[in-house]
């Protein structure tokens, strides 16, 4: 297994299919070429300062060391976003999360799509259609 280290693939990850569980959130995006899995760690500033982050991610990283690598799907990329709670989970809940997280069907999401009902922006004129029209030259006598 690789380690996921450009943001660009981060963000490839980002618009795959995701599995929510307590402690952490698995990204995942299958790749056309035939490299090996390749794995990724984020905390985000929300969950703690630099040490407490620095605790998860470490947390991350011996979940995904402990785990067996054929239970991953091969040529993927996966992105694993730690959240508060995988400061107090219990490490053997951790791990029994991500085996089940990589077992069951992802719930896909397509980024930049909104589901609910359409905003509102209020009603559009002319006036805020068009750009302002330009001033008049006026040539020297």
């Amino acid at each position: 297994m690789d380690r996921l280290r450009q943001r660009a693939d981060f963000l490839a990850v980002a618009n795959g299919a995701r599995l929510n569980s307590p402690a952490f959130v698995l990204q995942s995006r299958p790749r056309d070429d035939g490299g090996p899995i390749r794995i990724g760690f984020t905390v985000t500033k929300k969950n703690g300062n630099a040490p407490e982050r620095n605790r998860i991610r470490r947390r991350l990283r011996e979940l995904v060391k402990r785990l067996d690598p054929v239970s991953m799907q091969p040529h993927h990329d996966y992105v694993l976003v730690g959240r508060r709670d995988a400061l107090s989970r219990p490490f053997a809940a951790m791990l029994d999360d991500l085996r089940i997280a990589l077992t069951k069907p992802a719930r896909h999401t397509a980024k930049g799509v909104h589901k609910g009902p359409a905003k509102r922006r209020g009603p559009t004129t002319d006036r805020t259609r068009s750009s302002p029209a330009p001033a008049a030259s006026r040539k020297p006598d």
